[in-house]
């Protein structure tokens, strides 16, 4: 027996299944065999006396689970720190566990009221004394690992569990002596999977497969070389004694039924103390404010998950809730993360939300100077399409060029910010590092406002659901909308794909150009040469464009293009000699609307007119889009791909494709103020011109869609 280990234990004398605040419980309130637990408890009791000293806490009347004594508190030396129950049902249990400590000479810390914690079930010391490793997610909040380590001066590893089946650290998780680890990996999301690989060596981690995990194999007492535990299957047995382990197995199945088995049933109140481990944990907490209608349009919501599901923890410090109908909420909410890199990434899609930080606690934003041309320094701040504003000199500064995934570089006299592409920053410029000091600027959605957002988010359509239909509502909310922008002077940029000619919808975009509906076009290459060759020889990649049959030859005639019009020396010459008389190209032409053409490597010619520089044709599609109200996204993944990067919020985007994954990637990028329409682009650029011709009634220019 090792006269230097002591564990605390309590009778089931009042132990029963009284209620349901876990999976495990559910179904067997009131099932559990009083005189089973007895003797199962007894022969635990045994069994642990035969390798370690067992001291006694009087159960008490009323609290049935007062005997799982793992959740008393978490012991270190001389110090405990009390368990805050989460749950209403074993709060009482609280006092009695005082006492029992205060009695037996041990200084108790007490967490505030409001800040759960739930002892040595949810944090187990390393065996060799190194470190703490402290759970969270379902019972224990983040933000109580500060105060255990300060209070016991040890270094605090946090671990998110994410299986609500294991929801104390302690029965999916055991630390073993020699420096072993036995444990079950899915209860854990991917960031805490990482920290328990990085800190314990691949032959000391001892994995266990659901069918143990769900027996609680992990939720065993360890005392040396022998391990106790409820029900171990061969396999994992094996896998002990290779490692030098005596497995113990004693039936616990009437705890199973509350959800505990040997480890909830045992406290260690004797732990192995180093000299040089010291308080250390590497959570950080930060407060953030957030305002607009955050209950009924979902904000609030959708950022509370948004912390949970990056491995953080929050807590809501202040809520106001608008009095009347379009009034607006406003809450403070503390973020609390395991770690610096899982902070800035909550706290970058935070902004993204519009959270920001209470002014008080806020001046001028951290920035770092550029000291390699083209580089930016390691932790700089990535922009997002949404309009946004940093502080410089203690104000509010619009940033702009606003565009997703460029850096934002700042001067202070006079206060000015923008965003510049990696390869256009310059030694000496202060770029942002972080994400203090930054707010994105949204519109405010008003309670009635549900269809107006509806109409603005991504409008997918699958097969067999009305699909045509479907797509006759869109092109009639699209064409209103085209029109409203076109009688107003505003300005609408069309990116296409050589698929629009192939698919017969050169005629209609032609005449969406020559009615005004086009004031840019963006593409590629190839619907240039696809759009002349459709024009001049009637065929669209050799494919007769009337018969819809391959013509002989017909696989040369857009290199005859491509020749003829090198020949001329550019779209412009050709139009002008008369060799090309209608199409796409030649409406741009004699209506004088811009086009750029980037190409790629996998162009033929190309054209005079392509930009083979991508560099210079990102800088011509930036210039071209610039005050754009509407981008129409026709059939061209990659060319869409690249504005919805360069184009900032606000600006209503339509992607016509019969892909639906192209539509989702874009909505993936970022662009989510669009329109999806999955359909053949020609039907729907028909549609869309048929629609427009039709327009002759008055509208309201306050309508949108």
């Amino acid at each position: 027996m090792a006269d230097d280990i002591r564990i605390l234990m309590c009778p089931p004398d009042h132990y029963d299944v009284d209620y349901v605040i876990n999976p495990w419980m559910e179904g067997n309130i009131h099932k559990s065999s009083q005189e089973r637990a007895v003797e199962q408890w007894k022969k635990l009791h045994q069994t642990i006396k035969e390798c370690a000293i067992v001291d006694l806490v009087k159960p008490a009347k009323g609290w049935p689970d007062m005997v799982f004594t793992a959740n008393a508190g978490l012991v270190l030396g001389e110090n405990v720190v009390l368990s805050r129950f989460y749950h209403k049902e074993r709060q009482g249990e609280e006092p009695y566990f005082k006492a029992w400590f205060e009695e037996n000479g041990f200084t108790v810390y007490e967490l505030p009221q409001d800040l759960p914690f739930e002892g040595a079930g949810d944090a187990l010391f390393d065996r060799e004394g190194r470190w703490l490793w402290a759970g969270y997610g379902f019972r224990s909040e983040l933000d109580s690992h500060p105060y255990i380590a300060k209070w016991l001066d040890t270094e605090v590893v946090s671990l998110r569990l994410i299986d609500e089946r294991f929801y104390h650290l302690d029965t999916c998780f055991c630390p073993l002596s020699g420096g072993y680890l036995l444990y079950y990996p899915p209860a854990f999301d991917a960031y805490s999977n990482r920290v328990i690989e990085m800190r314990i060596p691949p032959e000391k981690r001892i994995i266990v497969e659901e069918l143990d995990a769900v027996n609680f194999a992990c939720n065993a007492v360890n005392v040396n070389d022998i391990i106790i535990m409820n029900l171990v299957s061969r396999t994992l047995k094996d896998k002990l004694a290779e490692a030098g382990f005596t497995v113990r197995e004693t039936p616990l199945t009437e705890f199973l039924k509350a959800g505990g088995a040997a480890k909830c049933l045992t406290l260690r109140v004797t732990e192995p103390i180093l000299e040089d481990v010291h308080a250390n944990v590497s959570i950080e907490s930060r407060v953030i404010r957030m305002e607009g209608h955050l209950l009924d349009a979902g904000i609030l919501n959708q950022a509370l998950d948004l912390v949970v599901e990056n491995s953080g923890s929050f807590r809501v410090l202040n809520f106001n809730l608008g009095v009347e109908r379009n009034s607006t909420s406003s809450a403070e909410v503390r973020v609390s993360a395991p770690s610096h890199q899982i902070m800035e990434e909550i706290m970058t899609e935070l902004i993204d939300l519009g959270a920001v930080p209470p002014p008080q606690e806020l001046c001028d934003i951290n920035t770092e100077t550029v000291t390699q041309w083209g580089v930016a320094p390691d932790d700089f701040y990535v922009s997002t399409i949404y309009p946004t504003e940093v502080r410089v000199n203690c104000e509010w500064v619009q940033v702009t060029g606003q565009r997703m995934d460029a850096a934002i570089v700042v001067t202070s006299n006079p206060p000015s910010a923008r965003c510049v592409l990696l390869r256009d920053l310059q030694v000496g410029d202060r770029v942002m590092v972080g994400v203090e000091g930054i707010r994105t600027i949204k519109k405010v959605e008003s309670h009635d406002g549900g269809a107006r957002k509806e109409n603005k988010e991504f409008a997918f359509m699958a097969a067999g659901v009305s699909s045509e239909r479907r797509v006759e509502l869109l092109v009639e909310q699209i064409a209103w909308e085209m029109r409203q922008i076109r009688d107003q002077g505003g300005k609408i940029v069309v990116t296409a794909g050589p698929v629009v000619i192939h698919t017969g919808g050169a005629q209609h975009l032609s005449h969406l150009v020559r009615e005004g509906y086009v004031h840019a076009l963006l593409g590629g290459n190839a619907i240039a040469v696809h759009d002349i060759e459709q024009a001049t020889m009637g065929t669209s990649l050799g494919v007769d464009m009337q018969r819809g049959i391959p013509v002989r030859g017909g696989h040369r005639h857009h290199l005859k293009i491509i020749n003829t019009v090198r020949r001329y020396g550019g779209i412009r010459q050709a139009v002008e000699a008369g060799f090309i008389t209608k199409g796409v190209m030649y409406e741009c032409v004699k209506n004088n609307i811009p086009y750029c053409l980037a190409g790629s490597i996998r162009d033929d010619g190309p054209l005079p007119d392509t930009e083979m520089d991508l560099v210079k044709a990102q800088g011509c599609y930036s210039e071209m889009i610039r005050g754009a109200d509407m981008i129409l996204m026709l059939s061209s993944m990659l060319h869409s791909i690249g504005v919805g990067n360069m184009t900032p919020s606000g600006v209503k985007m339509v992607c016509v494709d019969i892909n639906p994954a192209v539509v989702t990637k874009l909505s993936d990028r970022g662009s989510v103020e669009s329109v999806g329409v999955v359909t053949d682009v020609g039907l729907f650029l028909s549609l869309l011109v048929r629609q427009l011709q039709q327009l002759t009634r008055p509208y309201s220019l306050n309508e949108t869609f």
